[in-house]
């Protein structure tokens, strides 16, 4: 519309009793005016003219519809209703266009917003006037008393109560309602006391009067706890329907009260306040628990009630009484129970058992506290208690020396897991070490003292040391102290001595020479000579492909090096190197003479691991007898070239090793008579080696050499590899006939060998495996009467055969000087010791002078603190003496003398 007054633009609605009225204000415009209108097609279409009137409003000022207050005179206005037809026309200045409205073209340029006509209409303006809305028949409804309407509620909700009370099902619809409608009126206060007070009555009359009955019939209080949670349930059902009815007021008002609890509350106060508070109630119902769990400890199953058990317990933390009477009773009947089972089954059962039996325990009481749903904290106090009584109280028991000593000597590796569990939990595991090193320190010295089974020492203590690393391992967590304990001991055990037989009665450590004979049998038979049982060696927790299984078993080099790496893990426990030494030494001269090294990679990977772990001091002369081989080699083939070009040619193919006397073991002069053409091809290579090297001396070791003879038997030519005696022996019986029998005495005039090398030689070669010469009479012993003859009989399906092996093998005598030889170096070692530290001291006490040359003499093998004191007093009472390094080793040099003071003390005077 447009007005030709100014006018605000807004609706006015008040509301009046129920209904809304609409009025429209304009005092100063006409009738005229207000019955002018317009279609919606002019509302949109631009202005062909412009309103010249004067009282046209600034553009810049917005129109103002003021509201009508004359309703009459708005009634009375004849408004023209617009056609139905002329609804939806809209006019356009393009006359030639469609009616059709185009929504998907551009619009036409907009009018001047401020401009008048193009003002969009007032929404709330009627077109037809103000509407009112009439009520007819309205019938106001008549306000109740308060007073009167909560009395009515409230004696329908006290006959619900009591249907509830007695089990009885009641329509809960309408009592909520009821409820709503008191809590709206402020009635809850009141209605909460009404029903407290008929709880409360209910629980007094109903639930705890059969309860007191009860008790006092003298019931067990397993019986009593059974009552109890019956009531208690009865007490949760009857509370759940209650709450339901009581909802609203709960929610509305209960929920938001700081003094009054809510109806979940309530019932647990009561129920504590009237039943758990009284002391004689309480006391049985704890009771009943307690008596419960008893019988789950004592698998008595017949007594056990786990559903009552667990519905106890949850009572208990639904009443808040947990933590504050139930858990320290609990408590004190475990502590009781613990102490009493404790001492109980530690002396009635073995160590084994006690131990299985403490892990079952502590399993038990742990899983009842998670099915239970006990609190942490009775959890924690309980795993206290039982370490404290099962491993505290009883450690005496648990680390008794024998017991546990007994487990380890019978491999119970699973019982011993569970006994360093156990000690772990009060980190007790460090108490394991004594036992620990007694039963290493008892296994091992009876394995390194045992004479009868002396040969089988080296792989009886590989055995031994991987029993205890996968004792270590598996048992014991790897326990860092106690892999202290298991060097330490295995350290002390195997540099034990002992003056036995086993050592030709000095105190020599007799696991340095197996040690050294176990490393010859490896690396003369290979990986065969291996013991199965050690066969398998590296690490066992590796996993090996099965593809390349059997590629790493069938090299051998690779077996005997991981045999090797397990010989010498053994090997550095040893202190006495020596021992090993003089062995290793005479060992390996053997094999490099007899050419019966298996590998030599391995010779030289055992030369390279012996320089890493001793020092290349050790090993200088090792590896100067590598190199004489070689160097034997390279004089061999210069001799026979030698023979070639002068076209000598010699009855015997010769080889010779020349040796340094100083790298190679010391061998004795045996006398034997060589035949004539050994001699003349040894003086042949003689002449020719001191024509190369002049001023150095040859000195023949026959009792080294072996030889290949070639012999004619009647049924079938053999080769014989024998020793340079056996061959000896052989060629004296090519001057005989077939069956003429040589006798003892003349053999022995014949060969120049002394009864013991002859005796020695006769019995390999007539009572051996291999049997070429026939004893007369038969036996195992060679006699000075017996006779032998060619065995013509003899045969074997090889063609060559070793009969040399009696040259490989140690004798007695050859044991016991080796023996010998190291004690005296040894005893001379321990006076240069004593020498050099008083020189530098001066002045020592007998104590510090003990100390002293123990640790200058540890690596040469373990002294026993008697023999040094021997020493001492040798040179205190006679002369101080110094070895002199000559080459009988035989004679001392005079020195200064040596005194004892006061409080034991020694001086040296310079």
């Amino acid at each position: 519309m447009q007005h030709s007054t100014s006018a605000s633009d807004h609706c006015g609605v008040t509301p009046k009793s129920g209904r809304r009225e609409q009025h429209l204000q304009s005092p100063s415009r006409s009738l005229d005016d207000v019955q002018t209108q317009k279609t919606i097609a002019e509302l949109f279409a631009p202005s062909k003219h412009k309103n010249t009137e004067s009282t046209t409003p600034s553009p810049h000022k917005r129109l103002k519809l003021e509201h009508f207050t004359n309703t009459d005179a708005v009634a009375s206005l004849e408004v023209e209703p617009i056609k139905a037809e002329n609804m939806y026309t809209f006019s356009s200045s393009n006359t030639n266009a469609s009616t059709v409205v185009d929504l998907t073209g551009s619009p036409t340029p907009s009018p001047r917003k401020n401009s008048v006509s193009q003002r969009r209409p007032i929404n709330c303006v009627p077109q037809t006037g103000t509407k009112k809305l009439v009520v007819k028949n309205f019938r106001k409804t008549p306000k109740s008393n308060p007073d009167n309407y909560y009395s009515n509620v409230w004696d329908q909700l006290d006959k619900a109560l009591s249907a509830v009370f007695r089990h009885e099902n009641t329509p809960l619809e309408e009592l909520y309602r009821g409820v709503e409608n008191v809590c709206r009126q402020d009635k809850a206060p009141v209605l909460f006391q009404n029903l407290s007070e008929r709880c409360k009555g209910n629980l007094v009359e109903n639930l705890r009067a059969p309860l007191v009955e009860i008790a006092s019939s003298g019931s067990t209080p397993t019986e009593f706890l059974r009552a109890t949670i019956k009531a208690w349930t009865t007490w949760r059902e009857q509370i759940s329907t209650i709450h339901r009815i009581f909802y609203y007021m709960d929610r509305s008002y209960l929920l938001h009260s700081p003094s009054q609890p809510t109806i979940e509350e309530m019932s647990r106060i009561m129920f504590r306040a009237h039943i758990f508070a009284d002391a004689r109630l309480k006391s049985l119902i704890l009771q009943g628990a307690c008596d419960l769990i008893a019988s789950d400890r004592k698998r008595h199953e017949a007594q056990m009630d786990a559903p009552l058990l667990r519905e106890a317990i949850d009572m208990f933390h639904t009443l808040s009484v947990y933590t504050k009477d139930f858990e320290p009773k609990i408590l004190g009947e475990s502590q009781g129970y613990f102490k009493w089972w404790s001492q109980s089954q530690s002396s009635s059962l073995s160590l084994a058992c006690y131990v299985e039996e403490c892990h079952s325990l502590i399993d038990r009481e742990i899983s009842r506290c998670e099915v239970l749903n006990f609190e942490s904290t009775t959890e924690k106090d309980l795993t206290t208690q039982l370490d404290r009584f099962l491993i505290v109280d009883q450690e005496q028991v648990l680390v008794h020396t024998q017991n546990v000593s007994d487990l380890m000597a019978s491999d119970k590796l699973d019982f011993l897991k569970q006994l360093y569990t156990l000690l772990e939990r009060k980190g007790l595991g460090e108490k394991l070490r004594p036992p620990f090193e007694a039963f290493i320190n008892q296994q091992g010295s009876e394995i390194v003292f045992d004479e009868e089974h002396e040969g089988e020492m080296v792989v009886r203590l590989l055995q031994f040391k991987k029993k205890l690393d996968t004792m270590w391992d598996f048992s014991f967590a790897k326990h860092e102290g106690l892999g202290h304990s298991l060097r330490e001991a295995f350290e002390s055990f195997i540099n034990k001595t002992k003056k036995s037989n086993m050592t030709w009665g000095t105190d020599n450590p007799k696991p340095g020479e197996m040690i050294a004979k176990y490393v010859d049998m490896i690396l003369r038979g290979g990986s065969k000579a291996i013991p199965t049982n050690l066969s398998c060696t590296g690490d066992t927790n590796k996993v090996i492909n099965e593809d390349d299984m059997d590629e790493e078993i069938s090299d051998e080099d690779t077996v005997i090096n991981r045999q090797l790496d397990q010989v010498l893990d053994m090997f550095r426990f040893v202190h006495g190197k020596a021992v090993f030494e003089a062995f290793y030494k005479k060992d390996l001269a053997r094999r490099l003479l007899m050419q019966r090294s298996a590998s030599a990679d391995a010779e030289k990977n055992m030369l390279d691991r012996l320089s890493s772990e001793c020092g290349s001091g050790f090993t200088h002369n090792l590896e100067q007898m590598f190199k004489d081989v070689e160097l034997a080699r390279d004089e061999m083939a210069s001799y026979k070239q030698m023979l070639q070009d002068r076209q000598k040619r010699s009855a015997v193919d010769l080889t010779v090793n020349v040796l340094s006397a100083s790298a190679w073991p010391t061998y004795p002069d045996v006398p034997v008579e060589v035949p004539i053409d050994i001699q003349k091809a040894s003086a042949d290579f003689e002449q020719h080696y001191r024509m190369k090297h002049t001023g150095r001396r040859l000195a023949w070791k026959h009792s080294l050499a072996h030889c290949q003879l070639k012999a004619i038997f009647p049924k079938k030519d053999k080769e014989l590899v024998v020793s340079s005696f056996q061959a000896i022996v052989l060629l004296y019986f090519n001057d005989k006939h077939d069956e003429e029998s040589v006798g003892y005495a003349e053999l022995k005039a014949a060969t120049s060998l002394s009864d013991e090398e002859l005796k020695r030689t006769l019995q390999s070669l007539a009572c051996a495996k291999y049997r070429v010469l026939t004893k007369s009479p038969k036996g195992k012993d060679i006699n000075e009467s017996d006779s032998f003859c060619v065995n013509l009989k003899f045969e074997d399906p090889k063609y060559r055969i070793k009969i040399n092996q009696v040259q490989l093998k140690e004798t007695k005598e050859e044991n016991k000087e080796t023996h010998e030889r190291v004690a005296a170096d040894r005893h001379y070692e321990t006076q240069a010791a004593i020498v050099r530290i008083m020189k530098s001291r001066k002045t020592i006490t007998h104590a510090e002078l003990v100390a002293e040359v123990i640790k200058a003499t540890k690596s040469r093998g373990v002294l026993d603190p008697a023999d040094i004191k021997k020493n001492i007093e040798k040179w205190v009472t006679t002369f101080y003496l110094l070895p002199h390094i000559t080459d009988d080793f035989g004679r001392l040099i005079e020195k200064d003398y040596m005194e004892r003071n006061d409080g034991n003390v020694y001086e040296y005077l310079a």
